[in-house]
């Protein structure tokens, strides 16, 4: 063994044997405690970067962790491998999607494999494969029987870079989530996935996620935004149509004095009178070019144009003019809001902006008074509770018990209803582009929109499609792609759907592949799958709150429906991890300020930069890039190397002279060594335990600096000690780890070892350190038996020749007593 830590040569040496030996191998194994762990699989875009060393570490030492209390840990990796980023880069290179994918693939578990992760690699998976995308299609054809797959024409949102559709989810900001354009709203026809099935069990499941960062489920109330109100019907003037609104405050309906839809509105054309129409026209090219997203809507300024229609109040009966207006959007609600400008802002500075009139229904109550607001003098909306006013029968009600009352009344007139309304739309799920999984439904022009039969799934991606990047979906390009024939009738004319379905699908259901990845007569095996579902910890980035967190937990949901598992919720425990920031910026190649994970392992070696990665941070919190603290872990593994090779732990030939097993370290009762090292064991345990990972590797140098100050390293509760230490650290340092375990003599592989027990009697200290206080100052430190009673502290104290001194001549005012700590001392 060589005296110089050589990490380049021991890391490759035990990542080579843990493969050989598949020491991280897993199978279901009912006499045992079970514990799936998964982190986010990653695209394959080139190269893992600092962000994915940083998320698998954490991982990695959750799994060894619990492999070696005993638990049967599934740790399993794959490649979320379809997608825009391939097609684009295949455009760009002149190569194709596929080849592109493979060979990114190869690499990355290359760079992975060196950094020592105990990944079961027997369940690999990649969702760009036709092993694993005919169970997308199987899926959505079980959604589609079930009425929970279905295509509309609608406005959706599309991104005129990538020339496909983009789930709302997908919009963020007002841009497209993968290239940061601008989002446009175009009408189509496209596949959905009904989500909203399941709003409300989405809902009200988040409670059960305890293991969840509050945060995130925060995030997907919030996406989902259940709002209880009232369904109203606002009947056209002169008209059988009638405009629906969905409102959370029908207390305030008496005072709607005009009504305003939203641009993209199905009926915007049709109450556009004749005269309106160039003013209409000018309007919506306007507005084509405005940011509506709702997150600029308070900063939008209110515009809107007149249809010339009216709709009538069903409880005023009096006409309202219906507006087209910028800040109606179509994806909230039923894309018409009724407008009550004096009791809502931003209807206030609509009608202020239009003269449109004012009707003050509910009056502000102070000490019992009624304090009247006159719609002439009001400079903003009025929008707290108080006193109906102007409302017939509900006059002198506080509106809050008025609002059941009107919803009853509108009952009663067949004019509306109470309801629910949920934010959250249908997944929209076509995608205009290649790289991605077929949809596997036939046009037929006799027997309509058929489904492809079961026994022929998958429909194969063709590879031999000439990508321009052009716009449009590239399959429709393919003959030999779209003509088939018809499953129902049998006729030759029938064509494939071109559309291939959004990537989210691939992820929304992965972590079941892995547990039985080879099945190929259905998703998953059943049996395994209720063996190691739920993933007991998840990890990964906060930005998949809404968008992966929300459609697996849905996709769950549908499967548990269709019979396949029983459990209502994919992940128990979630851990989000912060982002690695270099220079002020998370680290991008744009800022140019990314540092190379392969560089720094040539350097340093693998434990080093996990090491590095876990001591900066805690890991929900940011790690903020640091040259000085990557240098730092790798003296404190130097240190940890030659404290092992320089005592006397090692033998003739191998290192050891008498071996011993962290599980039964050499007692010695009550020996300060003893007492250190069982404080080691109980902290590093607890700090795993809570993910506390970088007060874990603090608490080891602490322990590496007290036995590196111990006498006697050639006894046999030296050499215990020095063994627990290999042991705690080799979470996080697996290699340094498995090679010193072996120095020391052990023949067994470290990773397959129990994980050392602490004895409380250790813990027990015999004696304390007492700070003696008088007057609020410190002026003695006294050791004292641990659990001494007051009067034992201050006789003790009281005997002291500094306290003598510093009370001399004066007299006991009051003594305050914390057991084991601090005796203060008021004199004077």
């Amino acid at each position: 063994m060589s005296q110089k830590y050589e990490p380049h040569i021991i890391e490759e040496k035990w990542q080579r044997i843990w493969e050989e030996k598949n020491v991280f191998v897993v199978t279901e194994d009912t006499s045992r405690q079970k514990y799936y762990l998964l982190e986010m699989f990653p695209y394959p875009s080139g190269k893992i970067h600092m962000g994915h060393v940083r998320n698998y570490s954490i991982g990695d030492i959750i799994a060894r962790f619990l492999r070696m209390r005993g638990f049967n840990v599934l740790h399993p990796m794959g490649w979320d491998s379809f997608g825009m980023p391939a097609e684009n880069a295949a455009i760009q290179h002149g190569t194709h999607p596929a080849k592109w994918t493979r060979e990114n693939i190869t690499y990355m578990k290359t760079q992975l494999k060196s950094m020592g992760l105990s990944y079961d690699w027997t369940r690999e998976t990649a969702t760009f494969t036709p092993e694993y995308y005919k169970w997308n299609q199987w899926f959505f054809l079980k959604m589609y029987e079930k009425g929970l797959a279905y295509k509309k024409k609608s406005y959706v949102n599309w991104c005129p870079k990538c020339s496909t559709v983009l789930a709302n989810e997908q919009v963020i900001d007002g841009l497209c989530w993968r290239c940061d354009s601008l989002a446009e709203k175009r009408e189509l026809e496209q596949w959905f996935l009904k989500i909203t099935a399941y709003a409300e069990e989405l809902l009200s499941d988040l409670d059960k996620l305890t293991g969840w960062p509050e945060r995130v489920g925060t995030m997907q109330r919030n996406w989902i935004g259940k709002s209880i109100g009232a369904e109203v019907d606002f009947p056209i003037d002169n008209s059988q149509d009638k405009i629906k609104v969905f409102t959370t405050r029908p207390d305030t309906l008496y005072g709607a004095t005009f009504m305003s839809i939203a641009p993209e509105h199905p009926m915007a054309e049709k109450l556009t009178v004749k005269s309106q129409e160039s003013e209409v026209s000018r309007f919506m090219e306007k507005i084509k070019k405005q940011d509506r997203r709702s997150q600029a809507e308070t900063l939008l300024e209110k515009e809107g144009v007149w249809t010339g229609s009216y709709c009538i109040n069903p409880l005023t009966n009096k006409k309202m003019p219906v507006y087209i207006a910028n800040f109606v959007l179509m994806e909230y609600g039923t894309g018409a809001v009724m407008a009550v400008p004096a009791h809502d802002q931003r209807d206030f500075e609509f009608a202020k902006k239009y003269n449109l009139p004012l009707q003050v229904v509910i009056q502000p109550q102070k000490r019992g008074q009624i304090l009247n607001l006159f719609p002439e003098t009001m400079t903003e909306a009025y929008v707290d509770d108080g006193i109906m006013v102007n409302s017939q029968q509900f006059n002198g009600m506080n509106n809050r018990d008025a609002m059941d009352a009107i919803v009853k009344e509108l009952e009663e007139k067949g004019t509306g209803k109470k309801s629910v309304s949920y934010k959250l739309k249908d997944w929209g799920i076509s995608r205009q582009r290649y790289w991605g999984c077929p949809i596997p439904l036939i046009y037929c022009d006799s027997c309509g929109i058929v489904p492809a039969p079961y026994e022929k799934l998958p429909v194969i991606l063709p590879e031999d499609i000439k990508l321009t990047g052009e716009g449009g979906s590239p399959l429709a390009q393919s003959d030999e792609f779209i003509k088939t024939r018809c499953p129902w009738c049998g006729s030759s004319s029938a064509r494939r759907e071109t559309d291939t379905m959004d990537t989210f699908i691939d992820s929304s259901w992965y972590f079941l592949r892995y547990t039985s990845p080879s099945e190929d007569t259905s998703p998953f095996d059943k049996d395994k799958a209720k063996y190691w579902m739920p993933v007991d910890q998840y990890i990964g980035g906060i930005e998949h709150a809404v968008l992966h967190l929300l459609y697996s937990r849905f996709f769950t949901k549908v499967i548990r429906d269709l019979g396949l598992v029983q459990i209502d919720e994919p992940f128990t425990n979630l851990l989000t991890q912060g982002m690695v920031i270099k220079d002020g910026a998370k680290m991008s190649k744009s800022k140019g300020n990314v540092v190379d994970p392969d560089d720094l392992i040539k350097k340093y070696g693998a434990d080093t930069a996990r090491v590095f990665s876990l001591f900066a941070a805690p890991p929900e919190k940011d790690l903020d890039w640091s040259d000085e603290g990557v240098e730092g872990a790798y003296r404190f593994l130097n240190r940890v190397w030659r404290l092992v090779l320089e005592s006397g732990v090692r033998s003739q030939e191998s290192g050891v002279k008498e071996k011993t097993t962290p599980q039964s370290p050499v007692p010695s009762p009550q020996s300060p060594l003893w007492q250190e090292m069982n404080r080691t064991i109980k902290k590093v345990t607890e700090d795993i335990e809570r993910f506390h990972f970088n007060t874990g590797i603090g608490a080891l140098m602490e322990y590496i600096n007290f036995l590196s100050r111990y006498e006697d390293k050639e006894s046999k509760e030296f050499r215990g000690a020095v063994e627990s230490l290999i042991v705690l650290l080799s979470p996080f340092a697996p290699h340094i780890c498995e090679e010193l375990w072996r120095e020391i003599g052990n023949k067994e592989l470290l990773a397959n070892m129990l994980w050392p027990s602490y004895n409380e009697d250790a813990l027990v200290k015999q004696e304390v350190t007492l700070v003696v206080q008088i007057n609020g100052k410190v002026r003695s430190r006294l050791n004292i038996p641990a659990g001494s009673s007051q009067k034992q502290a201050e006789d003790t104290a009281f005997n002291d020749s500094k306290v003598k001194e510093w009370l001399q001549g004066k007299g006991i005012k009051k003594v305050v007593y914390i057991q084991d700590k601090i005796l203060n001392i008021v004199a004077g």
